[in-house]
């Protein structure tokens, strides 16, 4: 079981699908990646060296913003629009959607589960 920045990647999958497992790498990042290490697209991740996953393990540390770090300036991010107090920070704030969904019906996953209304009956 390789584990490349804090997370164990599924050995029997190709590089490319293993490494979208990481969180901030995707499909597009994946095959970047396994480009500039010059990797087969169709390597298993079992099958590579000590010597790849080390090469591999360095190009993400150096190249990209992944796990804890991309995690903590998202959250940074929603932050900063909270404390400017803006349209968006608001919409943070209620737990309301935040791109202009509407709200009258749907908007389920923010807002969480329907709550019952007293007296509402036909």
């Amino acid at each position: 079981m390789a584990r490349i920045a804090g997370v164990n990647i599924p050995t029997g999958k190709r590089v490319v699908i293993a490494l979208q497992y990481i969180h901030g790498i995707g499909p597009r990042f994946a095959a970047e990646i396994v480009e500039k290490v010059n990797l087969s697209a169709e390597r298993r991740v079992n099958d590579l060296s000590d010597a790849e996953v080390l090469q591999i393990r360095e190009i993400i540390d150096r190249d990209y913003r992944v796990e804890g770090d991309l995690r903590r300036e998202t959250s940074m991010n929603v932050k900063r629009l909270m404390d400017l107090g803006c349209y968006r920070g608001l919409r943070h704030r209620r737990g309301l959607p935040v791109r202009g969904q509407r709200t009258h019906t749907n908007a389920r996953t923010r807002k969480g589960p329907a709550k019952p209304i007293a007296g509402k009956k036909k």
